[in-house]
């Protein structure tokens, strides 16, 4: 089936309990830590809306009623931004799973963890999404802490974390940036407990070449879930313009 590629959403899962950057996400959700001076997650949907994007849909677990303070008319540049509480935290894919009922079933769904700030050439990711017509594109960096993500030379996703002993051509990062087709989420099951990347393993064993990979090392990408990255960024102005 052709995809109709309506990049219309964007879901950012921000619904993780931040122990690593404790004790500053003591009284503060990771996606809302201060950045120069406006939450981080603000950062991540100007990159989305740069895309394209129209609307947001984030998931909450700890201290969600700072979500609302942070948004208290429920937008950011004009854009809707929805909510949605975890009282369970459900992981990735379960928390995929959890807003099903607010994503229309043709859409393609661009996909950007709520603590990763970045700006790449998204546009391309789109691009190759509907050229190749997988259920999930991966935005993978050539360097980076953890090249655990392989591709073959068919450009798709074979195997990630060594789960499945089929090393491919060459090894990448995940950014922790993907689109997915509605369709995908039909492979979930409501209130489990899963993360995405359980889910694309499976995946990647059922439907060889279901997801595929693009490399964008063009532009910067920061995981802000690492102490040391926070504290380098956190008063330094301009740090997406640094590539």
């Amino acid at each position: 089936m052709k995809h109709r590629l309506r990049f219309k959403t964007a879901f950012i899962p921000s619904a993780g309990l931040g122990t690593r950057l404790f004790p500053w996400t003591e009284q503060c959700p990771k996606p809302l830590l201060d950045i120069c001076g406006r939450p981080a997650i603000t950062y991540v949907m100007d990159h989305l809306l740069e895309a394209g994007v129209e609307r947001f849909i984030i998931n909450t677990h700890r201290l969600p009623e700072a979500y609302e303070r942070s948004f208290p008319d429920g937008r950011w540049r004009n854009a809707p931004v929805i909510f949605r509480h975890e009282p369970v935290l459900l992981d990735t894919a379960g928390g995929l799973k959890n807003i099903e009922d607010l994503i229309e079933n043709d859409q393609t769904i661009l996909c950007h963890n709520g603590d990763v700030l970045a700006r790449l050439p998204l546009k391309k990711l789109l691009d190759f999404h509907r050229r190749m017509q997988p259920e999930a594109t991966l935005v993978l960096r050539s360097s980076g802490a953890c090249l655990n993500v392989s591709l073959n030379e068919k450009g798709e996703v074979c195997d990630i974390r060594r789960e499945l002993k089929t090393p491919g051509c060459k090894s990448f990062a995940f950014t922790g940036i993907y689109s997915l087709e509605t369709s995908f989420l039909r492979h979930l099951e409501a209130g489990r407990i899963e993360s995405i990347i359980s889910t694309f393993i499976r995946r990647i064993t059922e439907e060889p070449g279901s997801v595929k990979g693009i490399v964008l090392d063009e532009g910067v990408w920061y995981d802000i879930g690492s102490p040391e990255v926070y504290e380098r960024l956190k008063n330094r102005p301009g740090f997406l313009e640094d590539g």
